[in-house]
């Protein structure tokens, strides 16, 4: 195989696809016509090129460690793409008619696009229209999306043991490289760690923001509660883009230079209600769009998505293909989580909003809806270990799995209806949860070398353009190890919610 020709025809398959989902999810089109791309670069799926990557990456190994990683690379991504191929149809009729759907309350006259049904949920004072907005949205999961979800999920299933994997999970496993085992058990280490404190954490914050007590809260609340309308006076949205820039030019970044880099903030009724950052050509396209919500939800989307478009957008354009637009996404994950966590920071707050956190109301909203997330990710790793396993509980018992665990970790009734379009492919799920624990552990050495305006310090800037141009070349876990010489682990993360000291977990 001329691996050189399927670098650059892999990177022309990546760059029409970004323009594609970017067209889509930010509403400036209605298709999603993702076949005819999957068409014309069909040799890079095919199962003939899987098999021989395969065998190029069995063989890397002789030939060094650069070899074999970006080996590993380029077969973890032609079957991503075979996966795609087989469920091309299938995806696009999921986008397509999630973005047709129109959720109608009864007894209401309102007529909500699905896709604006949890910026609407956040925005709703009023807990019963959020519970006929969720009911709704649930019932048009159920009737509309989950059969195609259920396709999908069935062809994932066959198209790894036809490729000679047990599973999903022990492709993923072995293409990309995660220990999924030790990571369930570190998570659920977390997990038990924070039980008890978890009702005295979050409960007085659902209070104080919602006006019910947590045993009362509903999964139909959660977007209401991380909105945090109490905190709008904080959070002005005249600021947005302003803070953005000064938080980049404290670092030496200046953004009106970055003609790589594209923003699109404006309200369009087909857009994702998800921020998200396209890296059509890295480092030459990149592309942020952020759909805006309102207050404190605005400011952490877009630095979230900022931290991916700067990482992107800084990667040196002389790395290999594998190198800027594959490997673990934990490492561009962690550089999002740094910088949405700058909301947190009382002293960023001060610098770039000039808000005094004086009772102290701010921090405890952001720690209280950060464990909610940890708790919540960690529960959904041993539900996909399940969905994904070599023999896979029936579907009703999936059902019950997702229901029991989420419920357990956010303390709320979690729906069964979301079962399947909370899976993420690849086992995203372990990106996200080593990115945060790799971010506290990335966070808290900017601190210590340049101390808690870290983000004003150039010299900082410097040190993560250094990390950036480096694309994702390493793992999580290297990044940390010759960055620090630590080893990731969740005790960090437990040490920075102030709920223990740093013990490993």
């Amino acid at each position: 195989m001329d691996l050189a020709a399927y670098r650059l025809e892999a990177e022309a398959f990546t760059a029409e696809l970004g323009e594609e989902y970017h067209a889509h999810f930010a509403g400036l089109r209605t298709d999603f016509d993702v076949e005819p791309i999957y068409a014309r670069h069909a040799d890079l799926f095919s199962a003939e090129s899987v098999a021989r990557l395969r065998e190029q990456a069995d063989a890397a190994t002789a030939r060094g460690e650069d070899a074999a990683r970006r080996a590993r690379m380029l077969l973890d991504f032609a079957l991503d793409g075979h996966l795609g191929l087989v469920c091309t149809d299938v995806e696009a009729e999921l986008a397509q008619r999630e973005a047709g759907l129109v959720l109608s309350l009864d007894g209401d006259g309102a007529a909500i696009p699905f896709r604006e049904a949890t910026i609407v949920q956040a925005n709703e004072p009023d807990p019963e229209r959020r519970a006929a907005i969720e009911a709704a949205r649930l019932e048009a999961t159920e009737r509309h999306l989950n059969p195609l979800y259920a396709e999908m999920l069935e062809r994932t299933r066959a198209t790894a043991r036809a490729l000679g994997w047990e599973s999903y999970r022990a492709l993923c496993e072995q293409v990309k490289g995660f220990d999924l085992d030790r990571l369930a058990r570190a998570t659920a280490a977390f997990t038990e760690a924070t039980e008890d404190a978890y009702a005295p954490l979050v409960g007085p914050v659902v209070e104080r923001t919602l006006g019910t007590p947590l045993e009362r809260l509903a999964r139909a609340d959660l977007p209401r509660l991380f909105r945090f309308a109490q905190g709008d006076a904080a959070f002005d949205g005249a600021q947005l883009l302003p803070s953005f820039e000064a938080t980049l030019a404290g670092l030496g970044i200046d953004p009106a230079t970055q003609r790589n880099v594209h923003l699109d903030v404006e309200s369009r009724p087909a857009k994702s209600p998800r921020a998200f950052c396209v890296a059509v050509r890295v480092p030459g396209d990149v592309r942020l769009v952020v759909p805006p919500i309102g207050g404190r939800d605005d400011f952490v989307a877009l630095l979230h998505e900022g931290g991916h478009v700067e990482h992107y957008a800084h990667v040196d354009p002389a790395l290999s293909f594998e190198y800027r637009h594959l490997g673990d996404n934990a490492i561009t994950e962690a550089f999002a989580f740094l910088f949405d966590h700058l909301v947190e920071n009382p002293q960023w707050l001060r610098a770039r909003l000039g808000v005094q956190d004086a009772d102290g109301t701010l921090a405890a909203h952001a720690r209280a809806t950060r464990l909610i997330y940890l708790r919540r990710y960690a529960a959904k790793l041993p539900y996909e270990l399940d969905v994904h396993a070599a023999d896979p509980p029936p579907d009703g018992a999936l059902r019950e799995r997702y229901a029991s665990l989420l419920s357990h970790a956010a303390r709320v009734r979690w729906p069964r209806e979301t079962y399947l379009a909370d899976l993420d492919p690849g086992f995203y799920v372990a990106c996200y949860l080593r990115a945060w624990a790799l971010e506290t552990h990335l966070r808290e050495h900017l601190r210590e070398r340049f101390g808690a305006r870290w983000f004003e310090r150039s010299e900082a800037g410097e040190t993560l353009r250094a990390l950036w141009r480096d694309g994702q070349r390493l793992t999580a876990e290297e990044l940390l190890g010759e960055l620090t010489g630590a080893e990731l682990d969740f005790g960090a993360l437990l040490a920075d919610l102030g709920l223990s000291e740093a013990a490993p977990c």
